[in-house]
């Protein structure tokens, strides 16, 4: 019997790793925890969490101009950047806080330091007041992913979305490189705060894996809004100039903004882990490679969340995490489900999504054999606004079973929405169900048993 440290030590205090280690300390076990940065990981310090409040504070544009067609006047609404950070920072400082004590409470030993593996038992740990070495009968990398940044020249020129919640002053016209969740999402956020703003997309639509029904009608409602969504270019150079940024695009054309800011997806964050010397198995993008238990090629060394490779969704690392605990600290073998997971995109509009895409119910079940309801129509609430802006809501369905297979909407308040048809879709809900569902009316969400 080996004496370690710890039971259990956890590289990484995001979403995952402070599910996995809290659960495990409520078991009994020794764990320990290292945070090179603050506890919360991206989602609370520099993503979903801030994100979300700069979605909220970018839609209020809009509100004051619907507010006039109900009978209000707010034609001095002034928009201050800097307001909006000092309170978004507030807030952050908060949720780490929060999340520090419910760690402490739960008798995890949080370390503020960086790690890296140096054994199958054995890390190193290295802070401003230097080096240590540990042991642990099992260790966890839970370090998520990180913005990728392509080569080309004047790269170093870009922002990505870590430090746009960090801009000192917001820019009068900025451009936004890629085409899924981050990219279309702060290009509302910027839009609505009143910037000049470019989506550039090197494919032929946005959000690519979505309903292509949906995608298109983004891209029509956010043009409609006055955003410049341009597909099929690239930026091919960023020039610096005493004006500001010159882009020159894949089209031959040049685009003159004040910032650009790269989405085009995120790496596993593994560097100066210690994982290649150790052999720890990796895929060609760097991503860890688990068992169905998360476990790696070697027995005591785990991974859950970003870093895997696998959906890359809060969520589902908040369930990996403690479906690791349960496996390995409570003789509870536990297994994720990974079908029909629901997702918000925080475009403006917003998207919810479960289940398949009508494209990838049709390659599985053959086109002949899916049956798809469609609806679109104006928010009431945009009526009396005379706002032009539309929604879309879609079921898609398998024939012979009447089972429904897919459920997509595009409009307001669409992820409190699909939230509740997530579930019918988890307990294998049928059309005929969604039919004799009785609607919540009025509202947006009766569309969906009515189609």
């Amino acid at each position: 019997m080996y004496d370690y440290d710890y039971d259990f030590f956890v590289i990484g205090a995001g979403s995952g790793g402070v599910r996995s280690s809290r659960r495990a300390a409520s078991y009994g076990a020794k764990v320990g925890l290292c945070e090179d940065y603050r506890v919360g990981g991206t989602c609370v310090i520099r993503g979903c969490v801030p994100k979300k409040l700069f979605v909220y504070a970018s839609e209020y544009s809009a509100h004051f101009r619907d507010s006039k067609g109900f009978g209000w006047s707010y034609d001095d609404a002034a928009f201050n950047w800097s307001a909006l950070l000092a309170a978004k920072d507030k807030e952050i400082d908060r949720l780490n806080g929060l999340y520090s004590n419910v760690l402490k409470n739960h008798n995890v030993e949080v370390i503020q330091a960086r790690g890296r593996i140096t054994g199958a038992h054995s890390l190193e740990l290295t802070s401003p007041s230097g080096v240590k070495e540990i042991t642990a009968e099992k260790i966890l990398i839970a370090t998520g992913a990180w913005p990728m940044m392509p080569d080309i020249p004047g790269i170093e020129h870009a922002i990505s979305s870590n430090e746009a919640f960090h801009l000192d002053v917001l820019p009068e016209k900025i451009a936004i490189v890629g085409g899924g969740y981050i990219a279309v999402e702060f290009a509302g956020i910027f839009l609505g705060m009143g910037v000049q703003t470019s989506l550039l997309y090197r494919g032929e639509q946005i959000l690519r894996g979505f309903d292509k029904d949906i995608s298109s009608k983004l891209t029509e409602e956010m043009s409609k809004k006055g955003m410049d969504v341009r597909l099929k270019v690239n930026v091919n150079e960023i020039i610096k100039t005493e004006q500001g940024l010159d882009l020159k695009l894949s089209d031959g054309s040049i685009l003159s903004v004040g910032a650009v800011m790269y989405a085009t997806g995120r790496v596993p964050n593994i560097k100066g882990l210690g994982l290649e010397e150790l052999g720890v198995k990796l895929r060609a993008n760097n991503s860890i490679i688990t068992n169905e238990y998360f476990k790696t090629n070697i027995d005591s060394i785990f991974a859950v969340g970003d870093v895997t490779g696998n959906i890359q969704l809060t969520p589902i690392a908040i369930k990996e995490g403690s479906a690791l605990s349960e496996t390995e600290f409570n003789n509870n073998p536990t297994k994720v489900d990974y079908e029909n997971i629901p997702t918000a995109v925080f475009s403006q509009p917003s998207i919810g999504t479960v289940g398949l895409s009508e494209e990838e119910a049709a390659l599985k079940y053959g086109a002949e054999n899916i049956k798809t309801y469609r609806s679109e129509f104006r928010s009431m609430k945009f009526t009396l606004a005379d706002r032009d802006e539309r929604s879309l809501m879609k079921l898609i369905t398998v024939k012979n079973t009447d089972k429904v297979v897919g459920a997509h909407i595009i409009g307001p308040d669409a992820a409190e929405i699909i939230q509740g048809f997530a579930v019918a879709l988890k307990l294998g809900a049928t059309k005929e169900d969604f039919d004799n569902t009785v609607a919540v009316h009025p509202s947006a969400a009766e569309e969906f048993v009515l189609l």
